[in-house]
């Protein structure tokens, strides 16, 4: 499942070492070189790596150091390390496992062996991340699904709830719009939707697919009134959808929206989010296509 474009970080303080593993690998994979563990680390903050080569014994940060800050970095955590080395004994290899190591190769070389444990662990890497994808995207629209929607609100919660924002958003008359056009109009809206309301969207903003026609956000922003200006101009945008069914009829799209900020008094991002949803059922009762900010505790 790897590609062209698999790019693999080797560490190695050995000029020797390294020309091999180029002449190996060199014309399958995009190689990135290193010869200290220092710079390996940063290579890896900067660069998209797909696996790493780390030699075990170097000046500075030795292999196995190199390992644990990778590790325990939480971006870079799940890029498999290889561990190249012509330490043998159980203890060694038994220590690289212990911090993190996937596998290890023993020098000198062997040219099939190196490519087919590569291969291995590339094809593993990308299997795990179709499987992250699909356990954390909604596959109709792409965004975040229900689950990661709410670990990455977690997330955001726990770094602080300064100037935070939730907005709860409803398709409004969905239903009547799949019972009149059927399923696969209705999953037309729901796209047109969802890119409108993504193309809006800054950087940070945390936005996904909550129930059938059910939307959540989580954004940062100075003042309410900035977050009102953005729901109001997406909800906007969104009045000028039209989506054709498959009669060749013209639908056109509203949504109801619920806005609350995240202060002292709001205990969890459940609390904050529930806000939200009181706001979002005012919107509703309101007559739908508008947006409501409710403030807590109410004044």
């Amino acid at each position: 499942m790897h590609n062209q474009t698999s790019t693999i970080l080797l560490v190695d303080d050995a000029k020797s070492n390294i020309d091999m593993v180029l002449n190996i690998l060199g014309d399958q994979y995009d190689i990135l070189v290193s010869r200290d563990g220092e710079t390996a680390l940063e290579i890896a903050a900067e660069e998209d790596i797909d696996l790493v080569l780390l030699d075990i014994m170097m000046p500075g940060m030795d292999g196995y150091q190199v390992c644990e800050a990778l590790k325990a970095d939480e971006e870079k955590a799940e890029i498999p390390v290889i561990f190249i080395t012509a330490k043998t004994d159980e203890n060694s290899i038994e220590k690289g496992f212990d911090v993190g190591g996937v596998d290890y190769v023993t020098k000198p070389f062997k040219d099939k062996e190196l490519r087919a444990r590569v291969k291995t662990h590339l094809q593993l890497r990308s299997l795990i991340k179709h499987l992250e994808y699909i356990s954390s995207y909604d596959k109709m629209t792409g965004i975040y699904n229900r689950g990661e929607f709410f670990r990455q609100g977690e997330i955001r919660w726990k770094k602080g709830r300064s100037n935070l924002f939730a907005v709860m958003m409803d398709i409004d008359k969905f239903k009547t719009i799949n019972d009149t056009y059927g399923h696969p109009t209705g999953d037309k809206v729901i796209k047109a939707v969802t890119s409108t309301v993504s193309s809006e969207l800054g950087e940070g903003t945390i936005f996904g697919r909550v129930g059938g026609e059910e939307f959540t956000l989580l954004c940062n922003a100075e003042t309410s009134e900035e977050v009102i200006a953005l729901i109001e101009q997406i909800r906007l945008d969104v009045e000028k959808i039209r989506v054709e069914s498959n009669d060749g009829q013209d639908i056109k799209c509203t949504i109801s929206v619920g806005i609350a900020e995240a202060n002292e008094y709001i205990e969890s991002l459940d609390h904050l989010l529930k806000i939200a949803d009181m706001a979002l059922y005012d919107a509703k009762e309101g007559g739908r296509n508008r947006s409501i900010f409710r403030e807590y505790p109410p004044a």
